[in-house]
């Protein structure tokens, strides 16, 4: 058996093929390099400053501090707070930090599961920096961040009122591990107050890169107790919430415990009172204070009926927000319990199958591949579709498997970088068992195959949430997994995370149709009978047409329905010829013209499938997504670039700019497809007029 906590196959399964994004060779997040940096502060001898999360109101945020308060706020360094800063005072504990103003409980209690693992915290924190040796004011931490580690880099100017912290602080005023940690995470999600509110199982993942387990207290399985003791001995961090209250105020309960707030699993064990085995539980607060006062509390007369080497072990009569509470409580006064491990192999004790882990990235675009739930039958086979093998478990470890044999995660990839501003879809999976005789059946499964056959297992409920899971028992068989969003044509990116005791066979079920975005077929319709009709009865008149001609054409009838804000410009018909004609005739013959016609259909008909707002012009996520279903990827400078070129003042691109930029960007790609032959390539004079208008 492997040391507790040791997947075969997780780590690297959830990691960067190609080397990079891994944790021994983490992705500098924002460009920016830590030793790079750091080489040039030293070499200046200079403090760095972090331009990327500059210390002002920016990396603040809003709605956080008052006007006043914002204006008073000093960004100082650890030596003006503290004669001698450490980077981590007497080791790192959990009693190490309290929650400051901003309302991230989800993200302390998180740090304060870390603290529990020693190497897991190592890999976040690296321990390596200090105040002294070759100190320049530049510090660095690690993320795993849907799918790939980051290198985080910041400077260690922290947010003050009156020479104070305002956001968490630590119990020893030298020792800045958790302020500068809080810090980095922040720049992640945008500023501070993007920070505000969450779960602890958001943090838990970002800090292990292994998988989440949710179990909900209101149903918990009958063996709690075990699976949470287990998962501490294989490494696992833990975290709960109690429900929200009335309001989103953290109200205090009479009994010491907190609405809407997070908390995190300490320790578990088991004792004996009065001749009865009491199973229980610790959590820890991670305000630093205000504790459960009920059963089995600091001053609980309860603890007299245990031996007095469990009082001595576990009762410590401190407001340090640590308490006990018996497993019937817990369940009773706690919603959900997060577990995030690197494997799951706690489930099951001491068995000797491993957990085998298969990792896709996967897309929903609107008008293509995101057809929503199964209340709509007739696009919810477009969603993308995993083939599942499952073969019998082997024979030395069958006998001591419980029935769950896999692990099924959905997480959704958020399209902005500020956490607050993410909107998370509702999402959910469904599994279908492939019957014998469909088998040999290659490609997608059509919408008929859907309306015969009912999932048989699925995501309890379609959450807006960043990830949902679900653990599943499946007999050995093939089965098709299908991801999707509640609505149909809704927009965004996916993790699909599958785990499974025994040996599993997973490809992408699209049989090549999910990736052929650059290539459409023009089917001969009446629309493009009636255009070739047209066609000919123009070049009856005309021997060629010319961009005057061809802007006339446009506007009154090929497209004339469809415009909405706006016509084709001189300018824009001019480069389409240039694009499209004989070099150095300035003008388009009916094979030319028929050329362009089914190129504006293909264009336009990706236009309306990714103007989901219908608007009539295509907002940065519409046009993101219509590049993706042209097979471009653009990065996001690239995006804000196109915009700018091609949009209007209000930031949306319209249609008739929109297939501008689409013909270019073809064009464009043609080019370089020729260039990339290795071949010497002598470029058309209307080729070298695209690459100077382009410039």
């Amino acid at each position: 058996m492997p040391p507790p906590g040791v997947c075969m196959s997780i780590v690297n399964a959830r990691h960067s093929k190609d080397g990079y994004g891994t944790i021994d060779n983490p992705d500098n997040f924002l460009k920016q390099d830590y030793q790079m940096l750091k080489e040039m502060c030293l070499s200046r001898q200079v403090r760095y400053i972090d331009d990327m999360f500059p210390p002002d109101r920016r990396s603040i945020g809003n709605n956080l501090l008052s006007p006043d308060d914002l204006k008073r706020v000093q960004w100082l360094r650890p030596a003006k707070l503290v004669p001698n800063p450490s980077f981590v005072t007497d080791g790192v504990s959990r009693f190490d930090f309290g929650q400051g103003l901003l309302g991230n409980c989800w993200f302390l209690a998180s740090m304060g599961a870390l603290t529990f693992q020693r190497g897991i915290f190592e890999q976040v924190v690296p321990l390596d920096q200090n105040f002294v040796q070759d100190y320049c004011g530049l510090f660095h931490f690690r993320f795993w961040r849907f799918g790939r580690w980051v290198d985080v880099t910041i400077d260690d100017k922290l947010p003050t009122l009156n020479g104070t912290l305002i956001f968490v602080h630590s119990k020893d005023p030298t020792e800045f591990w958790p302020a500068l940690l809080e810090k980095a995470y922040a720049k992640v999600c945008g500023s501070y107050s993007d920070m505000n509110a969450g779960t602890p199982n958001e943090a838990l993942v970002d800090f292990t890169g292994g998988v989440h387990i949710c179990i909900q207290l209101s149903e918990p399985p009958s063996n709690l107790w075990e699976i949470m003791f287990r998962a501490g001995q294989f490494k696992s961090l833990m975290g709960c919430g109690t429900p929200q209250g009335k309001t989103s105020a953290n109200t205090v309960l009479p009994n010491g415990l907190v609405e809407g707030h997070a908390y995190t699993i300490t320790g578990v064990r088991q004792m004996m009172s009065r001749g009865q085995v009491v199973k229980m539980v610790r959590l820890l607060n991670p305000w630093g204070k205000v504790e459960w006062n009920g059963d089995w509390s600091d001053g609980s007369p309860l603890w007299k009926t245990v031996s007095q080497q469990d009082r001595d072990m576990c009762l410590a009569v401190f407001d340090n927000g640590e308490f006990w509470m018996c497993l019937e409580d817990f369940c009773r006064f706690y919603d959900d319990l997060d577990i995030c491990c690197l494997c799951p192999e706690f489930l099951d004790g001491e068995s000797s199958c491993h957990w085998k882990t298969s990792f896709y990235e996967g897309r929903w675009l609107a008008g293509k591949t995101a057809g929503g739930c199964m209340n709509f039958p007739d696009s919810f086979w477009t969603n993308p579709q995993y083939r599942v093998t499952i073969d019998k478990l082997e024979s030395a470890c069958a006998a001591k498997q419980g029935d769950i044999n896999m692990l099924v995660s959905l997480m959704q990839k958020p399209d902005k970088r500020n956490r607050a501003l993410v909107k998370n879809l509702h999402i959910g999976f469904s599994v279908f068992e492939v019957p014998e005789e469909l088998k040999p059946q290659k490609g997608k499964f059509p919408a008929a195959f859907f309306s015969r056959n009912r999932p048989v297992a699925q995501s309890k409920k379609y959450l807006n949430a960043r990830e949902v899971m679900e653990l599943i028992a499946l007999k050995p068989g093939e089965y098709l997994i299908v991801p999707s969003t509640f609505n149909a044509n809704e927009t965004a990116s996916f993790i699909l995370t599958i785990l499974s005791k025994s040996e599993t066979h997973i490809h992408e079920n699209s049989g090549g149709h999910d990736h052929d975005h650059g290539h459409t077929d023009v089917e001969e319709s009446k629309e493009n009978k009636d255009m070739k009709i047209l066609f000919q009865q123009l070049f009856d008149k005309y021997d060629e047409v010319d961009a005057v001609l061809l802007q006339k054409l446009l506007n009154d009838n090929v497209l004339k329905e469809d415009l909405k804000n706006g016509d084709f410009s001189i300018d824009a018909c001019r480069s389409m010829v240039a694009l499209m004609s004989t070099p150095g005739t300035g003008k388009l013959n009916a094979e030319q013209l028929f050329d362009l016609w089914t190129k504006i259909v293909m264009y336009k008909d990706v236009f309306l499938r990714t103007d989901v707002s219908q608007n009539g012009g295509l907002s940065l996520r519409e046009l993101k997504n219509s590049m993706y279903a042209l097979g471009t990827r653009v990065s996001e400078d690239m995006l804000n670039m196109l915009v700018l070129r091609y949009g209007t003042p209000s930031g949306h691109v319209t249609l008739e700019n929109f297939i501008s930029l689409a013909l270019r960007l073809g064009f464009m790609k043609k080019i370089f497809n020729r260039f990339s032959d290795g071949m010497t390539v002598t470029l058309r004079e209307s080729e070298w007029m695209y690459i100077s208008m382009c410039n």
